[in-house]
This record gives C-alpha cells, sequence and structure tokens, in this order.
C-alpha cells in the first residue's frame, strides 16, 4: 500500500507510566464536546506517542479464507500475473490493492482484473457477502477510506453467479471497462462464498484484451518480496477478537490502544500461492478487529476516543491519515464513521480526529465500548486510539 514500506513499530511502554502531565485544558475540553463527530480539533501539546498502552488479549475468531493481492503493489509490465492463490470450498475474503506502474517502453493505459477460475468437478456457484468496487484512482487515501466504510456496510448480494468446471470469469464485472491510468490504484474488498474449489488470478493486460482472453494467454506470474507492497498470498487468520485485561478508570488517566504495529500485535503468516514459500502481511491490512474495551469511572468524567497521526514525525511518506470504523454509541448514535469526515485526511500533530464520546454512569458502573477496526488502506501504522479523560459537565 501507499504508505506502508515505512510502518515504524512503536516501543513498547509500560502500563504504569504516568499520564498526569496529558491532561486536556478547559479549551480543549469544550472544543471536543463542541466538535461534530468524525471532525478534526487542535489539540496544542497534548498528542503523543507516550500514552500507557493499554494492556489486551487477543486471538483470532472463525472468519474467511484471506487473500490480499499487493506485492507488487505496481506492476511494472505491461502485461503479467500478481496473484494467483487457490481456495477450498467456503467464504473468500479477497483485498485487491494493486497499481498501473507501467513505465517502460511508455506510460499506458492499463487493465487490472481479478478472475476466478472453477477448479471443481462441478458447477461453481459464487454468492458475494460483502462487495465494494471503486473507479481506479491516484487519490489512494479517497479509495482507503471510502472503501473501507462501504465494506463494513456492505449487504449480501441476492445474485448467484453459475461457473462451469474449467471456467474462469471476471469477479467483478466492473474490472473488465475501467481504464486504469499510469500510477492509478485499483482498490476492491469481495467477501464472498463459492461451493466449489477455485483459482483467484489477478491480472494485468491491455484494454482490448478480456480477463478471460488474458488468463489463457498470460504465463508471466510476477515474483513476491518485491520492493513495494504489504504481501500477497493467502491467510488463515481474517477476524481477530481484541478486549482488555484490566478496566479503564477514567481517573487513572489517557491511555492508548495500539493494534496493527508489528510489534505488540505482530503480522500475520499465511503462504505464497505461486512460490509455496511463507507470507506475511505487513500492516494486517484487511483484517477485522472487534475490540471490546470494558470502562469505568470513579471520577465522574467521561471518555473521548481520538486518534491521530503519530507517523508524520517519522517520515515524509507518512504526511496523512484517513481511515474508517464502526463504533459503538455515545454521545454520537452507533454507527460507521470516516476519519476524518469533513475532509481528505488529518496530517499531524496538534490535529486529533474525534470518534466517539462516551458518557459516565451516574454509579460508576462498568460499561463496554465495541469498535470495528481494520488497518486503513494507504495510511501508515499504527493509527492509536486514545482514550482521554473528558469532563461532559463542565
Amino acid at each position: 500500500m501507499k504508505l506502508k514500506r515505512n510502518l515504524i513499530a512503536v516501543t513498547l511502554l509500560s502500563f504504569g507510566l504516568s499520564s498526569s502531565a496529558q491532561q486536556l485544558t478547559k479549551q480543549q475540553n469544550q472544543d471536543l464536546l463542541k466538535a461534530e463527530q468524525g471532525s478534526i480539533v487542535r489539540l496544542d501539546n497534548f498528542l503523543t506517542e507516550k500514552y500507557p498502552q493499554i494492556v489486551y488479549q487477543k486471538y483470532p475468531t472463525p472468519g474467511p479464507q484471506y487473500i490480499i493481492s499487493d506485492d507488487p503493489e505496481y506492476i511494472r509490465v505491461p502485461e503479467a500475473i500478481a496473484l494467483r492463490e487457490n481456495v477450498v470450498p467456503g467464504t473468500v475474503r479477497f483485498y485487491l490493492y494493486n497499481v498501473n506502474g507501467v513505465k517502460e517502453p511508455q506510460k499506458m493505459d492499463r487493465k487490472i482484473i481479478a478472475m476466478i477460475k472453477n477448479t471443481g468437478k462441478a458447477p461453481m456457484r459464487i454468492k458475494m457477502l460483502k462487495y465494494v468496487s471503486q473507479p481506479p484512482s491516484t487519490n489512494y487515501f479517497k479509495l482507503g477510506k471510502e472503501g473501507l466504510a462501504a465494506f463494513l456496510a456492505a449487504q449480501p448480494s441476492e445474485d448467484i453467479v453459475l461457473v462451469k468446471p474449467g471456467e474462469a470469469v471476471p469477479l467483478d464485472n466492473k474490472l473488465e471497462n475501467y481504464v486504469v491510468k499510469y500510477d492509478e490504484l485499483v482498490h476492491g474488498f469481495y467477501e464472498f462464498l463459492v461451493d466449489q474449489p477455485a483459482e483467484i488470478t489477478v491480472l494485468q493486460t491491455d484494454l482490448k484484451t478480456s480477463g478471460k482472453e488474458a488468463l489463457k494467454r498470460i504465463t508471466n506470474v510476477l515474483p513476491p518480496k518485491t520492493k513495494s507492497g504489504a504481501g500477497r498470498g493467502i491467510y488463515g487468520v481474517s477476524n481477530y477478537h481484541v478486549n482488555n485485561t484490566e478496566v479503564i478508570d477514567t481517573k487513572n488517566g489517557t491511555s492508548a490502544l495500539i493494534v496493527a504495529d508489528g510489534a505488540t500485535d505482530p503480522w500475520i503468516i499465511g503462504r505464497e500461492g505461486t512460490t509455496g514459500q511463507q507470507a506475511k502481511l505487513a500492516g494486517n491490512y484487511g483484517v477485522m478487529y472487534n475490540i471490546e474495551l470494558k470502562w469505568k469511572s470513579t471520577d465522574g468524567k467521561g471518555l473521548a476516543l481520538i486518534t491521530w497521526n503519530s507517523r508524520s514525525a517519522d517520515n515524509q511518506w507518512c504526511s496523512g491519515m484517513a481511515a474508517a470504523m464502526k463504533v459503538s454509541e455515545g454521545k454520537f448514535k452507533e454507527g460507521i464513521i470516516q476519519l476524518p469526515k469533513d475532509q481528505l485526511v488529518t496530517k499531524a500533530a496538534p490535529e486529533a480526529v474525534l470518534i466517539q464520546i462516551f458518557k459516565p454512569k451516574a454509579n460508576g458502573e462498568e460499561q463496554t465500548i465495541k469498535l470495528t477496526y481494520s488497518p486503513p488502506g494507504a495510511s501508515c501504522l499504527p493509527t492509536p486510539l486514545i482514550l482521554v479523560p473528558i469532563d461532559v459537565n463542565p
């Protein structure tokens, strides 16, 4: 993905570190209370990577076979196969993330198509459970943020596609018609059900050649582990459950939940189909984290959930961050929110993005915050989730 080559793992921090220095000013408290959900709020001299980290446990939960096509991210040759993987009958999640990178002998328009072939002995039925297709663009942030939000909101299709044994069809017919110009990203999320073994291929070809014709013609399979891309292959982990091991208390100050950093939360491991080698997905892009955080208020304060672009100072490639997630009810209704909502990206501190404000129970009763999070494509990681005690009745 565009910026993932510059991921920097955070240093593990002791949960016992004091966060007393990181308290909101009265003005910052007011600014967060007045802010719309998903909007940017300036928090001068507040944002830091040194918040105490929330200790959590994480375990895989049942989910689909997971395939990602992002190595090579930039397909540099006019015609080639960028991914080829086999799946067994069942549910499959597929994340398509490839760019027309052809410069030699000249820049040229291309098609990037994902094909699915029935490798079984009986007709194969394909049912889309979640489906997001976007026109190619050089605005990687926009595709990443809007694509993730749309995937979280997607509903199953009623249509069934039938494929005869040995035949292949485009996984997404729209890809046949998209013209992919130089440096444009083809971005798509697909989760579907198949009842026969199948082969999934991502290929790049010219505008006049159909996916079926190209699949028969192309023999050149690009090698994995190139200089660009998070990884490619098939992975057995597609969903995680995350919960904190100790109840968060607002009296203890600000704390941070860090997932998808490659350190506290290692990258998932799988297999690359064309070589049989081990595959590693640097970024865990497309993996769904179902997060539950227990909290209480013994000092009468609520919690503001915010995020920010913590990588901006580390690297020139990390100048922006855009994300999307589903968050449980608080001051704002439960739902999916793009981050930021009112502009394309958040750039750097002191910019924070407000996700939700949670109000305390009158008796300090324990509550649960629920989030559905996936590492946002095109952004550097991690994207920390910060829980800030806030006076909801100033």
